[in-house]
């Protein structure tokens, strides 16, 4: 099979390349290469700007594709350029959406693909829904063969759940007290990005699978103080953790905010019915518990990944200060 991953080395989808160059594809990258990590063995690069469609269609020349999949699109207007530029080019063409489209505050639990997308909060989700939209009407109007999946909050050891980053790990390593959303208790879905490769490259060249969406998340339920305390097991310390209103959290920083009122202060049960009937045998095998591990080692492994950032570490600090002064009772340590 001749698959074409736009970006593929990121997050995501460096495993879904592993994972298809080791089920025997024909796989090649269209990218910048700027990414900081390595292109697998085995993948062709082509170099080229997808925001481009002259730099794409120079980087691309004659060739066709089984499957073209797009990591890396996010507004309609990647998507305008990716139907002028992959039209006649693919059998398959697959958006990554994201399950942050999914209708907030949620009418039902659990969450399948037939949930209404709708979320007035966050722009990044809207933008993901306006993209759905035009590619099916692509796919209604003109038979542009689309397929959209959808994953939600997909980890690789670089990447820390909570908003903040290794910002988070130092405030818990120094003794300081961290911020978790709400009281803590709603429940998130973590999906490490090798168990979600294996649902999604079965995926590619599934005619079965062109005008529908899918949705790829692990089974497994945490709550953000289970999130939060597994975090700092791995970091070796015992976590201050001070529970704040999301919408308090927005006052004082709007784009922190908008993620968390647009996805994370919602308790999220994902449905895996139809990924597991297209793809039999896909269950997700790693848990949180030990993908944090693989995170904690990485930022371990070289001081310069363990950035803090001295702004975000103020605003934490006020926030928790306006905090204390509002709810005296209410701020508490776990493990006290």
């Amino acid at each position: 099979m001749k698959v074409l991953f736009i970006g593929g080395t990121g997050i995501i989808s460096s495993a879904c390349s592993e994972r298809a160059l080791a089920q025997g594809m024909n796989l090649y990258l269209l990218n910048r290469g700027e990414s900081s990590r390595l292109v697998p063995a085995g993948a062709t690069v082509l170099r080229g700007d997808i925001r481009d469609p002259s730099s794409a269609a120079r980087a691309l020349g004659d060739l066709k594709f089984d499957v073209v999949v797009n990591w890396v699109a996010f507004t309609p207007e990647h998507i305008e350029t990716d139907l002028e530029v992959f039209r006649d080019r693919t059998r398959q063409y697959i958006f990554i959406s994201s399950a942050s489209a999914y209708q907030k505050p949620l009418g039902h639990l659990p969450i399948t693909e037939s949930t209404p997308l709708h979320n007035p909060f966050w722009g990044y989700s809207r933008d993901k829904i306006a993209c759905e939209n035009r590619l099916m009407r692509a796919y209604r109007e003109d038979g542009f063969p689309v397929t959209i999946v959808r994953p939600s909050h997909t980890y690789d050891a670089t990447l820390l759940p909570m908003d903040g980053g290794y910002t988070v790990v130092d405030r818990m390593r120094r003794g300081k007290p961290v911020i978790v959303h709400g009281d803590g208790t709603s429940l998130w879905t973590l999906t490490h990005h090798r168990d979600f490769a294996v649902g999604f490259v079965g995926l590619l060249g599934r005619s079965a699978v062109i005008g529908e969406a899918v949705q790829i998340t692990s089974d497994e339920l945490l709550t953000w103080n289970q999130i939060f305390e597994l975090v700092a097991g791995a970091a070796g310390v015992t976590p201050q953790l001070v529970h704040v209103p999301s919408d308090v959290i927005a006052a004082f920083g709007p784009d922190w905010g908008a993620g968390l009122l647009g996805d994370k202060s919602y308790s999220v049960v994902f449905d895996n019915t139809k990924i597991k009937r297209l793809v039999p045998g896909y269950v997700a095998r790693i848990p949180f518990s030990q993908g944090v591990h693989e995170i904690l080692a990485w930022y371990d492994a070289d001081p310069a990944r363990r950035v803090v950032d001295p702004e975000l570490d103020r605003l934490m600090d006020d926030i928790i200060e306006q905090s204390q002064r509002v709810r005296p009772g209410r701020t508490t340590a776990r493990g006290e």
